[in-house]
């Protein structure tokens, strides 16, 4: 009885705990989309008091800007992306399977941009980036994003190398594959979940970058945060809230395309392997 009686103080704690997370995701968005029909709403009416379509009919009327502004920014934060991934695996596996000199002070400075404050940091940056002429250039504000994004790539993949660690590829080596093979056939499948874990944090990381992108880019390079911040600051809220519902459908687009090709890499790789 006393068990029973756990168990079900147990459930209740958890279905508690879940009630109230979903209802901290689903509350704001479904704020959003009213928002987006939303003229007027002053505290602290519990309804809008004026409804108006003037945020739609915008949006419509400059849908030519917003597929621009949907590319520059999908392009920018998929390379940045893509990059903070690859630069990831050859750096961790730099700093956990491997000693040599520096090695302390490498696992320093991939965490560096996180320690200084971003403005120091973006400041730094550009006038950098001014000498070297990629100021107000889509390089240059890749470059930014990749700078800031990457420890959180090289973290993430670090631990996923500590865990898989070499055993498999020594195996794989002496039984006479070459080194890319080893790590191809053994290692990489295991971090491939890993690896879509730091593209999907590097990917938001540079998605959301506002201060970085306008200060870099000059007003140049538009995305969606350097477009979706001044309508808030203005008080233009339901057109925020449009940007902002069309920002978390694009990234869960991308997540999931993501996680398509992560699931068909490791399918092919396995596949591969037991065919071997």
């Amino acid at each position: 009885m006393e068990r029973q009686e756990m168990k079900k103080r147990k459930s209740f704690i958890t279905n508690i705990i879940l009630a109230v997370l979903c209802a901290s995701i689903l509350i704001p968005a479904a704020s959003l989309v009213v928002w987006v029909f939303t003229e007027r709403w002053a505290w602290p009416g519990l309804f809008p008091q004026v409804l108006s379509d003037r945020a739609v009919m915008e949006i419509v009327r400059r849908k030519g800007e917003l597929f621009s502004l949907m590319a520059s920014s999908i392009v920018i934060s998929s390379v940045v992306a893509v990059l903070s991934a690859a630069i990831g695996v050859l750096t961790s596996r730099a700093l956990i399977l491997y000693r040599f000199r520096g090695k302390d002070l490498m696992s320093f400075l991939t965490v560096l941009p996180l320690m200084v404050p971003a403005t120091v940091f973006a400041m730094g940056i550009q006038i950098t980036f001014i000498r070297m002429g990629l100021n107000n250039t889509v390089a240059g504000v890749i470059l930014a994003h990749l700078i800031y994004s990457l420890p959180y790539a090289v973290r993430l993949i670090m631990d996923g190398t500590r865990a898989v660690g070499i055993a498999l590829e020594e195996q794989a080596r002496v039984l006479g594959a070459g080194p890319f093979q080893a790590f191809r056939r053994t290692t990489l499948p295991m971090l491939v979940p890993v690896i879509l874990s730091a593209v999907s944090m590097s990917y938001i990381v540079s998605f959301s970058q506002y201060f970085l992108t306008l200060l870099l880019g000059g007003g140049r390079i538009k995305t969606f945060a350097v477009v979706m911040v001044p309508y808030l600051q203005s008080g233009s809220r339901n057109i925020a809230c449009v940007y902002s519902i069309l920002f978390m459908g694009i990234t869960l687009l991308v997540f999931a395309v993501f996680e398509r090709i992560a699931g068909y890499w490791t399918g092919q790789m396995v596949g591969g392997y037991y065919e071997s």
